[in-house]
């Protein structure tokens, strides 16, 4: 069958810095100036740069504002229109005035995703929204990392996108204010990721089968020089006992796939090397999830070409480590398989055996995600030797239930892992929340036939969670449920409609930080 070519897709905006403000940029051909809201009975005020450019134009830009019943609330924008440019720059055609909320991190990076919806199709955009932060440097990488998510799309039409994001945005900050230029590269990387992990969920699966998948993590480390990959075939993975993997890709047409990435910091080798803690990670590669035998509903199954997006989560990851300077080795797996239907499908009933001997009574087709995820985390314990594991996996209904669509869930048998991730998240605009490892439920695990069962009743994203808790030992472990947070219905700040590739950006902040497993298993 001949494999569909998914057409040329949109890019993320090219970011520079400058030194001056927004009025001395020439050819550009917007300004955008932050909205500070005032309090007690002080009006709203306009940040760096707005004087001058009103002065240019001859315009009184507050007193627009203020018309405009603009209130300096994060995300809020009012476009002015200037036909005819100015002296300085004629080719000027559009002021966005951009609520900037408290100038908070979190306010940046909404003002950002919020600016970069009202001047996609523009040329380039000077402007000065990430100087009003207190650190510049936080300011301006949650201002960077939300235009270019603002800035996403995705299509598959004849006529090309419907859209384009703004090719250029100049962060005009002014003389002493701008950060050092790394600060906007480790911004674009951490954007860049997120963008990656979003696009790749949302490719569709006619696209997207175990082995485009793999294909995908090998140009990854084509293009990193300290990236290296290995993909399992479906003969390897059943000659070495991937029972889990097998069993769930069996009915497809579309083989299976285990991916591997190994990252290695920068000239480390040698005793250096040995000595570096090692962070596996295992995401979720479901290229297409029918439910098996245990059949989807119809509406359920119209989003189900991202239930791979933990796997969209670990190469995204893996591709930026570099880039973000993670000084730990960190290994990258993805079981990757189409749940599908068909004569050789997996049965309710059917027992499998996953890599290392430990077997599963497969009581619901549909619970596919657990069963290839424990492959991987026992190759993993058994294989790498791993400091710290953690698994991102769209896994349960039931994390949604509980959370909504706007956090995800976070499970550990680690205190420090824990902090340390839910840190991250906040930090990263990707919130998690701590669920209850409760050994209460565990016996609810127990099969007649095999070691577990592998959809026993009880609260959904517990049990899912005890059942991979099995496969770890007393590694220390996090186990990340994004089902709740896998699909955003309408854009919300930087989040688009559609496949959200949560937790690359959380995971990102946690490992490229000084020292990520420090106090971990202590």
């Amino acid at each position: 069958m001949t494999r569909p070519q998914l057409p040329a897709q949109v890019a993320p905006p090219e970011f520079a810095l400058s030194d001056h403000l927004p009025a001395a940029i020439v050819g550009v051909d917007v300004v955008a100036l932050p909205v500070l809201a005032g309090s007690g009975e002080d009006g709203i005020a306009l940040g760096p740069g707005a004087a001058d450019l009103g002065d240019q134009l001859g315009l009184d830009l507050v007193g627009i504002a203020e018309l405009q019943a603009l209130t300096g609330a994060v995300g809020e924008t009012a476009l002015v229109a200037v036909p005819d440019g100015s002296a300085a720059n004629p080719a000027l055609r559009l002021v966005v005035l951009v609520g900037v909320g408290a100038g908070r991190v979190v306010d940046l990076r909404r003002a950002g995703a919020a600016l970069a919806r009202v001047v996609k199709d523009r040329e380039a955009v000077a402007t000065s929204v990430p100087a009003v932060a207190e650190d510049p440097a936080a300011g301006v990488e949650a201002f960077v990392v939300g235009a270019m998510l603002g800035s996403f799309g995705f299509h598959w039409r004849s006529t090309g996108p419907e859209q384009h994001p703004v090719r250029k945005v100049v962060l005009a900050l002014g003389a002493g204010v701008g950060p050092a230029r790394d600060v906007v590269e480790r911004a674009v990387a951490l954007g860049g990721a997120g963008w990656r992990s979003r696009q790749l969920a949302t490719v569709p699966s006619n696209l997207k089968t175990p082995a485009w998948l793999a294909e995908q993590a090998e140009e990854i480390a084509a293009a990193a020089p300290d990236l290296t990959c290995r993909v399992w075939d479906e003969a390897e993975l059943a000659r070495e006992g991937f029972g889990g993997i097998v069993g769930v890709g069996q009915a497809s047409e579309s083989p299976p796939r285990l991916i591997r990435l190994d990252y290695v910091p920068s000239g480390v080798s040698g005793r250096a090397l040995k000595k570096l803690p090692t962070v596996v990670l295992v995401g979720k590669g479901i290229t297409f999830d029918s439910g098996g035998l245990s059949l989807k509903p119809g509406q359920s199954m119209v989003s189900m070409k991202r239930d791979m997006t933990g796997g969209a989560v670990v190469l995204s990851t893996m591709a930026a480590l570099a880039d973000l300077g993670c000084p730990v080795r960190v290994v990258g797996l993805v079981p990757a398989a189409e749940n599908a239907v068909s004569g050789g499908a997996l049965r309710p009933g059917d027992v499998v055996k996953h890599w290392g001997g430990r077997t599963s009574e497969v009581t619901n087709t549909d619970a596919e995600g657990r069963l290839v995820l424990a492959d991987a985390l026992a190759y993993a314990v058994a294989e790498l030797d791993p400091t710290v594991i953690v698994d991102v996996a769209t896994l349960t209904g039931a994390a949604k239930v509980a959370l909504g669509q706007q956090v995800a869930g976070l499970f550990a048998n680690d205190d420090v892992l824990a902090d340390r991730l839910g840190a991250a998240g906040e930090s990263a605009g990707e919130p998690l929340w701590r669920f209850p490892l409760y050994a209460g439920y565990a016996d609810k695990l127990a099969s007649k036939v095999a070691d577990a069962d592998n959809a026993p009743s009880g609260p959904g994203a517990i049990m899912a969670a005890l059942f991979l808790q099995r496969f770890v030992g007393d590694v220390p472990w996090a186990h990340l449920d994004i089902a709740s947070v896998g699909d955003v219905e309408k854009d919300w700040h930087e989040w688009t409609v559609g496949p959200s590739g949560f937790g690359a950006r959380a995971l990102l902040t946690w490992l490229a930080s000084a020292d990520p497993t420090e106090g971990i298993g202590a």
